[in-house]
């Protein structure tokens, strides 16, 4: 039982940490993110399985991980407030052309990013011919461009 609360624990642990690091940290995934992720993949398993290494403790340990994000899967699907909590929602950060600063500084982003996704996903490279553009819950970034005229 004692992997089912290590488990749960660094699951919480690794979940309120991603919140706080913001949508930011899995939209753009730098070489530095990266061995970070490493190490704390490996310093979690270190965690939930200190002295046993066993199969067993292992599928146990999987279990519970799984078990804990359909739990939270099913809660986010019958409570709605719930589902914004845990997973956010789509945020506006350009609006008819007009960067809304204070929500890129809010989500630790830069105009740069923004024009780098319009770049790369419409060939745009002006904020003015930007009409929306939005971080989805899922940390990408959704551009919609002003309609030609």
């Amino acid at each position: 039982m004692d992997i089912v609360f290590r488990a749960t624990a660094i699951y919480m642990i690794l979940f309120i940490v991603l919140k706080i690091a913001g949508s930011r940290t899995l939209l753009q995934m730098t070489s530095f993110d990266f061995i970070l992720l490493l190490i704390i993949s490996e310093a979690t398993q270190q965690a939930m399985l200190p002295d046993d290494f066993s199969v067993t403790a292992a599928f146990i340990t999987i279990i519970t991980l799984f078990t804990i994000d359909i739990i939270f899967s099913l809660i986010k699907t019958y409570i709605p407030l719930a589902d914004k909590f845990l997973d956010g929602s789509p945020v506006i950060l350009v609006e008819n052309g007009k960067i809304l600063r204070w929500r890129l500084t809010k989500l630790h982003l830069t105009i740069d990013d923004i024009l780098e996704v319009a770049r790369n996903k419409q060939g745009i490279e002006d904020v003015e011919k930007i009409k929306f553009a939005i971080m989805e819950k899922n940390g990408d970034i959704s551009i919609i461009p002003q309609q030609q005229e």
